[in-house]
């Protein structure tokens, strides 16, 4: 039987999502608990890999167990063992051939830009106390829509069959002190999220005008965009799937 796991998590002390020889990560700690919670080697798979720092308000996993479960005593149980920067918000049976990460049709992040000194966002946003130009980030920002080839925004030598991603949505707000930019897309490559943002930043800044988004994606090299901006701001906020996924 296969089930999801709907999860959240604070990245700051984690070395990313993936499972390490040597570091602490999330799918090491939900691992290890549902094998000790079901007396069976679990291994989950996640829609998406983040990288070390970077939280995840709603990610989704799953796993296969050969016994039945009551999932709701499941999620209680794990939760109470998990720490505390790791919570389980649901359980559900999913088809026998539902793929968490194949099957996901869309991804979703936030990046905070705290835009004044803040103690209580400090783990969470990245200080940017210059004047930016919210219009011209925006401005730029469209041409990352549609399906394109993003090499120019790839960590280098990643192991990839295509640097193809179809962006939906890019666009900044603002929210207060903060501005907060939210990106969907079919799927996004290592590092790419905070690649975009520390290029759109270039932009915002002065230093560039919006239509050079355009060149340093002609480029397809990584090069030529801006530094990627820290992985503290970013966070995973949903993944969609196919309504007919679900168990019915």
């Amino acid at each position: 039987m296969r089930f999801f796991l709907q999860i959240a998590y604070d990245g700051s002390a984690f070395h990313g999502w993936q499972r390490q020889v040597n570091a602490l990560s999330v799918q090491q700690s939900i691992e290890e608990a549902l094998s000790l919670l079901l007396t069976e080697s679990i291994a989950i798979t996640g829609a998406g890999r983040t990288d070390a720092g970077v939280h995840a308000h709603r990610l989704y996993a799953h796993f296969d167990v050969a016994k039945p479960i009551d999932t709701e005593d499941l999620k209680f149980r794990l939760n109470r063992f998990l720490p505390s920067t790791i919570v389980v918000h649901t359980i559900i049976q999913v088809k026998e051939d539902a793929h968490a990460r194949f099957d996901a049709i869309s991804r979703s992040y936030r990046y905070t830009i705290e835009t004044v000194k803040n103690p209580f966002s400090w783990h969470y946003a990245h200080l940017v106390e210059l004047p930016l130009d919210l219009r011209a980030m925006n401005e730029a920002a469209k041409y990352l829509l549609g399906s394109q080839d993003f090499e120019c925004f790839s960590r280098s030598h990643t192991d990839v069959k295509t640097f193809y991603c179809d962006i939906k949505k890019a666009l900044f707000t603002k929210v207060d002190t903060q501005i907060i930019f939210e990106i969907t897309a079919d799927r996004f490559l290592r590092n790419m999220v905070r690649a975009i943002v520390g290029s759109l930043l270039e932009v915002g800044l002065g230093k560039r005008e919006p239509a050079w988004i355009n060149e340093v994606i002609a480029s397809k090299s990584r090069s030529q965009a801006g530094a990627s901006v820290p992985a503290k701001g970013l966070s995973l906020t949903s993944v969609e799937y196919p309504k007919t996924l679900w168990h019915e």
